[in-house]
């Protein structure tokens, strides 16, 4: 079964260009702004200007102001937001949101399991994007006619099954800040997640390159050899251990494609009851008694991966501050959190 995934799901830059440009040896001085807008025919003069004040732009590696003067043998890099929100039409629909908090330029929202971030290829409809859609027009939000062409928005992704924590930018400069913070690593984002049997430490660093599995297109894998994957850091932590599964805390340093669902597979500890990567049997425990109907109750309980984006930690584009949004993991995964704790606490007392 194909489904829409990220972010775990598709690399975060996925969702940024980075864009290198050498300016000719015979380029008169102009100004930065206005030198760009001309190379970078889809690139607004507004977007570019957002750019170079949250330092998304530089100039021999170093950051500068829009009125900065190009010269002859210059090396510009700049990273620009892609929109995923771009389509030809993109029909608002009213999806249910749960938003977690908003102001004038962003949006949080606590994303329910099941919830496709954008359309795709024979999804373009019943996406959060499409419930974006709606809420923006009943907010009488600017936009576009018809489009999403010119509506700053996603700058990260979860995956379809994955509960959680993302946010939305409202605005170009929201949009410019974010994306550079995303791209920079600098956001915090930390994860709750079930994962089977025990860990012989309390915390530790998954420090391996993922790829896609060449005999299945929809897994990724870790690999050893740099040129097969993209470098992928995942810190994790003991929550609570239930012996036959562990809730941990992961922290992202990256964000590649099921990032903490392939990491954990190749660490022995699938999370539980996902399917795509074998966390969906009995992997730790007899399979002939009880315990079996045990863990398969508690499969219909969570039916999906127990996954939960729970903290995001950024800067705020217009305060400059730091802040820090948290959610605790919804009724499914909370509840077989229970069940597992309930089991095992009966355990030690009948023995």
């Amino acid at each position: 079964m194909k489904d829409q995934e990220t972010s775990e799901g598709l690399d975060q830059k996925k969702l940024y260009e980075e864009i290198e440009i050498i300016v000719d040896p015979k380029q008169s001085p102009i100004r930065i702004d206005k030198f760009l807008t001309d190379k970078l025919a889809d690139v607004s003069r507004t977007k570019i200007q957002n750019a170079i004040s949250f330092g998304a732009v530089r100039v021999d590696f170093e950051e500068i102001k829009s009125n900065h003067k190009v010269q002859p043998g210059e090396k510009i890099t700049l990273v620009i937001p892609k929109n995923p929100l771009a389509k030809d039409y993109i029909v608002p629909e009213e999806i249910p949101l749960n938003i977690h908090y908003e102001d004038d330029d962003l949006l949080v929202i606590n994303k329910q399991a099941g919830l496709v971030m954008h359309p795709g290829v024979g999804n373009y409809t019943g996406t959060l994007v499409n419930a974006l859609a709606f809420y923006y027009q009943e907010k009488k939000l600017p936009i576009k006619e018809g489009n999403f062409n010119d509506r700053p928005g996603l700058v990260h992704r979860i995956d379809k099954d994955t509960s959680g924590l993302i946010v939305v930018a409202k605005t170009e400069a929201a949009m410019s800040s974010l994306s550079k913070q995303f791209f920079d690593h600098t956001i915090e984002r930390k994860y709750k997640a079930l994962v089977w049997s025990s860990f012989d430490e309390k915390s530790g660093t998954i420090d391996e390159f993922i790829g896609r599995n060449p005999r299945n297109r929809i897994q990724m894998m870790v690999f050893k050899d740099r040129d097969m994957g993209k470098h992928a850091i995942t810190h994790w932590r003991v929550l609570e251990d239930f012996y036959y599964v562990t809730l941990i805390e992961c922290q992202l340093e990256t964000g590649r494609t099921h990032q903490i669902r392939a990491h954990m597979k190749h660490a022995g500890h699938p999370l539980f009851n996902d399917e795509r990567y074998g966390g969906h049997k009995v992997l730790k425990g007899t399979v002939f008694s009880k315990y079996k109907t045990f863990v398969e109750n508690c499969f219909k309980l969570c039916p999906r991966q127990a996954l939960h984006a729970y903290s995001l930690g950024f800067t705020h584009p217009t305060t400059g501050e730091k802040v820090l949004f948290e959610a605790d993991p919804p009724e499914d995964m909370s509840s077989c959190i229970l069940k597992w704790r309930d089991y095992v606490q009966y355990r030690k007392e009948t023995v």
